[in-house]
């Protein structure tokens, strides 16, 4: 990652996200399927949240009210899927 790169830093946050879904998930014994079903996004969505994506090529910036929702939904809170701290995301702006 090049220094100050705040997409690069951005895309190491999600993938990280990512991660933590696919453990919560598991730890809870329930599918991709079933998890997106019931926060009302399609399976393949989930699947990108999972690697960290929004589509094959670009990385993903979920919606506040989808992570609220897979917590929910995974039985955890919105801390537990968000990693603290996060360093050299900014918005560009």
């Amino acid at each position: 990652m090049a220094k100050n790169d705040p997409d690069a830093a951005w895309a190491n946050y999600i993938t990280e996200v990512g991660l933590r879904l696919n453990q919560f998930r598991t730890a809870a014994g329930l599918s991709q399927e079933k998890v997106a079903n019931q926060v009302g996004i399609t399976r393949n969505h989930y699947q990108l949240l999972e690697k960290g994506k929004s589509s094959p090529t670009a990385v993903a910036n979920p919606q506040l009210r989808t992570i609220a929702a897979l917590a929910e939904v995974l039985g955890v809170g919105i801390g537990d899927i968000m990693p603290d701290k996060p360093r050299g995301i900014t918005t560009g702006a």
